[in-house]
């Protein structure tokens, strides 16, 4: 992928270093010069001095022919023109913004403009992990409403349909890890002793979710 990203501070050159070891074109935009200092001497991709919604610096940083555009500057404001600017003028395929006030955050994404609300992921992360602490979650989507769930299923859900464990719309199993190799569940398919099951979970679903790990499910 050809990788725009506004914003080279720890997240921004974090990313930025992550991408290019995946072999990705990347090159970022800052307004402070001495932000490349964040990056390796060796980092390969290019560094462009500017606004992150500024036409010209974005055009010479190569905006017409990217598929991702990534605002994550310490500024709001800032993110959020740059994220609009990619979106609506230059029609980037994938664009996100990272946005520290979560109000706003809600009325970017109503607007089409997936966000990362820091403060809300890290006091969702925080809460999940005190009040779930044996689920932690593997991965986590949005602003931590979804997540990605491991575990070892109890013996007495042995020879149960996995399908059973299902809760529309909150849990639904999409992985069994069984000795040692994965499958994906289907009709049919019972749990067996030592079955690892990844769970897709509302976050709002979790208390329900560690109710079917403790006690019979339905009951």
């Amino acid at each position: 992928m050809k990788v725009i990203i506004a914003g080279c501070g720890r997240v921004g050159a974090t990313l930025a270093t992550r991408l290019v070891a995946e072999g990705h074109d990347v090159r970022l935009v800052d307004r402070q010069p001495k932000a490349r200092r964040m990056l390796s001497p060796a980092f390969p991709g290019a560094f462009h001095v500017g606004n992150g919604f500024s036409r010209s610096v974005l055009e010479t940083a190569g905006i017409t022919h990217a598929d991702v555009f990534v605002a994550v500057t310490s500024g709001d404001n800032s993110n959020i023109v740059s994220a609009r600017t990619a979106k609506e003028t230059y029609r980037v395929p994938i664009v996100l913004a990272r946005i520290h006030d979560p109000c706003r955050a809600d009325i970017y994404r109503e607007l089409g403009i997936p966000t990362i609300s820091s403060v809300r992921w890290a006091v969702n992360r925080i809460h999940q992990m005190l009040l779930h602490r044996h689920l932690t979650p593997e991965l986590t989507f949005g602003n931590g409403e979804t997540l990605l769930v491991r575990s070892q299923l109890p013996s007495y859900l042995t020879g149960r349909q996995t399908t059973e464990f299902d809760v529309d719309g909150e849990i639904r199993v999409v992985e069994i890890t069984r000795a040692g190799r994965s499958l994906l569940p289907a009709h049919g398919v019972l749990a067996e002793p030592g079955d690892l099951v990844t769970f897709s979970v509302a976050a709002t679903a979790l208390g329900r979710l560690s109710g079917f790990l403790d006690k019979e499910l339905g009951t």
